[in-house]
């Protein structure tokens, strides 16, 4: 089975209890659990315990200890609120009785309200720009690295950087990074499964962004990188089978911690999500 449809079939989480479900992890080639798997699967045990006709508008999580993907975690799910237009939910995961990642989503009833948005960065098609997963392996094979994961021409998504540098040796560049990405398969006509991989995928390139003014390689320095809380706010409804843009910076990093901002962007313009993310960075 490809490693898309491995992820896509991990969000179908087995009900254990009323509210209470087990997720099946899919290893990425990260050490531990990646930290958008397990969000996106928290947000669908928290879509399953919510008002049906309201759609999540926004998400809150804490990381707490490292999950191991040998071993499915259980999310337990606690209503806070059930409103007329909002529902509140707290979900918490944990693994060998250990809590790993405590989340909080709130979903809202659709209504019409005001509109603006920031204009989406001018910036090259992805069809010019090479994959991500060769450069990464062009500049791997001199260390004798093989891609494999996320990394890789087979991982879940595909990825287009505009800025092109070497990953093992990037020298002195500014904190900000555009991606482009889409689904290394065909994802389903299913409005919620569409905000699930969006968590998913919001977790990638946030920390990494921050180590580019310093010249540090998280894959050739002693770094301990971690994701310490993150938060996610989605603007509307929208369908991941076409590329869509992420701009990162990292406007702060001091005392072991890095700020990081992220917005994601259709590839007609529209802004569907913003992301924000503080993650421990810290030499070894």
């Amino acid at each position: 089975m490809a490693l898309f449809d491995r992820v896509l079939s991990s969000l179908e989480l087995e009900k254990k209890a009323d509210q209470q479900f087990i997720g099946q992890q899919v290893d990425i080639g990260s050490p531990n659990i990646y930290g958008g798997h397990v969000m996106a699967q928290a947000l669908r045990a928290a879509r399953l315990c919510a008002d049906a006709d309201k759609k999540v508008h926004s998400l809150h999580g804490y990381f707490l200890h490292p999950g191991s993907h040998a071993e499915p975690v259980e999310f337990t799910v606690e209503v806070i609120k059930q409103g007329r237009s909002f529902d509140v939910l707290k979900v918490e995961a944990t693994q060998r009785s250990r809590t790993i990642f405590i989340m909080s989503a709130s979903f809202h009833l659709p209504e019409k309200g005001i509109e603006h948005q920031a204009a989406m960065p001018n910036i090259v098609a992805p069809s010019q720009l090479q994959p991500f997963s060769k450069i990464f392996a062009d500049f791997a094979e001199k260390f004798g690295i093989q891609a494999r994961g996320i990394l890789s021409s087979d991982g879940p998504f595909v990825f287009h950087p505009l800025e092109y540098y070497d990953p093992f040796n990037p020298g002195i560049r500014p904190p900000r990074q555009h991606l482009w990405f889409k689904p290394n398969g065909t994802v389903p006509v299913q409005p919620d499964l569409n905000a699930e991989l969006m968590a998913y995928i919001s977790d990638f390139n946030l920390l990494i962004t921050s180590l580019l003014p310093h010249n540090l390689s998280f894959f050739t320095t002693p770094l301990k990188i971690a994701s310490l809380d993150h938060a996610m706010w989605f603007h509307q409804d929208f369908q991941m089978n076409d590329w869509m843009l992420y701009e990162v910076e990292s406007p702060r990093a001091a005392g072991g911690r890095a700020f990081c901002t992220g917005r994601i962007y259709s590839s007609s313009g529209i802004l569907l999500a913003s992301v924000t993310q503080e993650g421990l960075v810290r030499k070894i």
